[in-house]
């Protein structure tokens, strides 16, 4: 499971922890401690042979440049696009660029040999991209006419007339001049303007103008009313709090299928990736493996990308454009650049806790923590909401009583502290302590507890800096504890198929794992009655039946009817979600016998004269010898029934 560490890592750590000292199993085990606490002491057992063993273990994950992959992967580019495999190349220059020194000439030649291969899958736009890119990056003006004659193709098919008459007005000019070109080339390249232009000036007097598209979208142009209350979501909803059920959402009018509840874009996302990239890295492997998640989509906003821009310091991050580029390092990846060995080796959630706080910041961070660890217990203020005068307090919810998608909705998601299995608890902790060792050891704590220091105008904040990092150390660990229960799968389908555009077959695959603090407000059901799809790292929900009002709105957390039996998906939910579905789809597969309580009519019952469990079906018989009671059963289910609706009266009441 990519979500966790590697194997190697969780049975190492497995070997520690069943090496440990009993009073130390039993300061994690029995009655958990705070997660400062276990933080604490998992930081203290983290010795230099874990350190190295770590470090050993993410050394096999190449996520820095390697300047002898650059011409390997462009020459096998290169040997692709001349098999007319243009789909590979591009991925090949692609993967050259991500190794290449920034601002370096290989940089400009891997960007214009893509935009050849781009050109001929017909993606005019990125081609146009990647010339520009190829330009800028100080391209040898000797082949300069090459790459025009390729940007006026690409303008011709646009029908963008006046810059392509501009471009070939430039072409004309280098072409007439020689500019280095040897006789041969020369030829070549007087004969293809010739026809280009040629074509140019048919096209344009035969052809009539294309309608001229509006830029809006399908979700643009789609009514929506946001709540008042609960941001990212419709007005046709209401945020509710019970003992039983927790937060959920509940519909405040009758909503028909189709009908959009929620848009949130993740508080953080995270790619998952490809699993061969996870089992071996070596030099070959890069070359010839093929493509993963990290390849084919952004590392910010998860869009597919076929054209990607690489990080400037390590080989692994790509993005769609440099305006992802710049936000991402600027909010998360400058710190989370030199860890990125030991981030895919310590896996997503390790990954998204680390990016959570990144994003936050430390004072928002700080502030949250020292709110919160009030408590006794940590989940102790998401567990039920607070009464001030005649207003609930929902956790989560800011001074105004809104509900948004931000750090404090996120910091408010349960952890389960106290149900998670000790060992597990441990991996967590202890791979939050390395993560903040390697942190310190690269210099990053003190870069991010600087700005903080600056905007306290704190000269002996350095000073502090272990408090603070035990501050981000419980806060990870925290959200490591979260995931578990509140992590979002963001999936696509991947098509494959011909390059000629035919596409042979298709399946879903989870391209990332993020946190959206307004779809985790939605409870389980195996019959939901909404469906999810994202686009990028916005999700959407719509209802996918009639909803009434008053009724609650479901999600489904992946056990579904319609894919597994009830006692399967109750098995999942109970190890990965901590509770016993007794959604209708459940209980009626199961039956009465499936609920809770006692089994009815085997040890449930109890006879009322003496107290004594009844036995037997239908007909039941008192077990004590000296009483002979003889009762139906029919009666019995037919007052746990009474009781029962009873009870759900009252709780609701409650």
């Amino acid at each position: 499971m990519m979500d966790l560490p590697v194997e190697k890592w969780k049975a190492y750590v497995s070997q520690k922890w069943a090496s440990l000292e009993p009073f130390l199993k039993e300061k994690l085990s029995h009655r958990p401690p705070s997660l400062r606490d276990a933080f604490l002491l998992s930081s203290s057992l983290f010795n230099p042979e874990d350190e190295e063993y770590l470090l050993n273990l993410s050394k096999s994950y190449c996520v820095g440049k390697d300047p002898s992959l650059v011409l390997a992967c462009k020459e096998e580019g290169n040997r692709r696009f001349r098999e007319k495999e243009y789909r590979p190349a591009a991925m090949l220059y692609s993967r050259a660029l991500s190794h290449a020194e920034a601002g370096g000439p290989e940089m400009a030649l891997c960007y214009a040999n893509r935009s050849a291969a781009l050109f001929h899958l017909g993606q005019n736009e990125v081609c146009l991209e990647d010339i520009r890119r190829a330009q800028e990056g100080g391209y040898p003006e000797r082949l300069a006419p090459k790459i025009l004659l390729r940007k006026a193709e690409c303008l011709l098919s646009l029908r963008r007339w006046q810059e392509m008459t501009e471009v070939l007005g430039s072409v004309e000019t280098a072409v007439s001049a020689g500019q280095g070109l040897e006789a041969p080339n020369h030829q070549v390249l007087l004969h293809k303007l010739t026809q280009l232009k040629a074509k140019a000036c048919k096209e344009r007097s035969s052809l009539a103008p294309r309608p001229t598209l509006t830029g809006g979208t399908e979700a643009d142009s789609e009514p929506w009313k946001e709540n008042s209350h609960v941001s990212c979501a419709s007005s046709s909803v209401r945020l509710n709090f019970s003992t039983h059920k927790g937060r959920h959402l509940v519909a405040t009018a009758d909503i028909l299928p189709g009908e959009l509840l929620v848009r949130e874009e993740a508080f953080v996302s995270v790619l998952r990736p490809g699993k061969q990239l996870l089992r071996e890295s070596t030099a070959k492997v890069m070359l010839d493996r093929a493509s993963g998640t990290e390849d084919l989509h952004c590392h910010h906003c998860l869009r597919q990308l076929l054209a990607s821009i690489p990080c400037q310091g390590c080989s692994y991050a790509k993005y769609c454009s440099h305006v992802c580029a710049q936000l991402a390092w600027k909010n998360y990846h400058r710190r989370e650049c030199p860890l990125g060995g030991l981030l895919l080796t310590l896996g997503v959630f390790c990954h998204v806790a680390l990016r959570a706080v990144l994003v936050a910041g430390l004072a928002e961070v700080r502030h949250l923590v020292k709110e919160w660890s009030a408590e006794s217990l940590a989940e102790a203020p998401a567990a039920r909401a607070v009464t001030e005068g005649d207003a609930v307090c929902i956790p989560g919810c800011d001074a105004e009583g809104r509900y948004s998608s931000s750090y404090r909705s996120a910091f408010s998601l349960l952890p389960h502290s106290e149900k998670h299995s000790p060992e597990f608890r441990f991996l967590c902790s202890l791979s939050v302590a390395a993560l903040c060792k390697g942190l310190r050891d690269s210099g990053l704590e003190a870069s991010f507890l600087s700005k903080d220091a600056a905007d306290n105008h704190n000269g002996g904040r350095a000073a502090e800096a272990p408090l603070e990092l035990e501050v981000l150390g419980e806060a990870m660990l925290r959200h490591m504890l979260q995931l578990q229960c509140n992590a979002q799968a963001v999936t696509t389908l991947h098509a494959s198929g011909s390059e000629a555009g035919l596409v042979a077959s298709s399946e879903q695959v989870c391209l990332a794992t993020a946190l959206f603090p307004v779809l985790s407000l939605l409870n389980h059901s195996c019959d939901p009655n909404t469906s999810v799809t994202f686009s990028g790292q916005t999700a959407e929900v719509r209802a996918s039946q009639p909803i009434p009002q008053g009724q609650e709105i479901l999600h489904c957390y992946g056990p579904h009817r319609c894919r597994m039996g009830a006692k399967e998906r109750r098995k999942s939910l109970r190890s990965q979600y901590f509770f016993e579905c007794q959604c209708p789809s459940c209980t009626e597969e199961l039956g009465p016998k499936s609920r809770n309580e006692a089994s009815p009519g085997e040890d449930g019952f109890c006879c009322p004269t003496c107290n004594t469990p009844m036995q037997g079906k239908r007909l039941l018989r008192c077990s004590s010898s000296s009483c002979t009671a003889l009762l139906p059963e029919e009666g019995f289910q037919n007052r746990l029934r009474d009781l029962r609706q009873l009870t759900k009266t009252a709780m609701e009441l409650l």
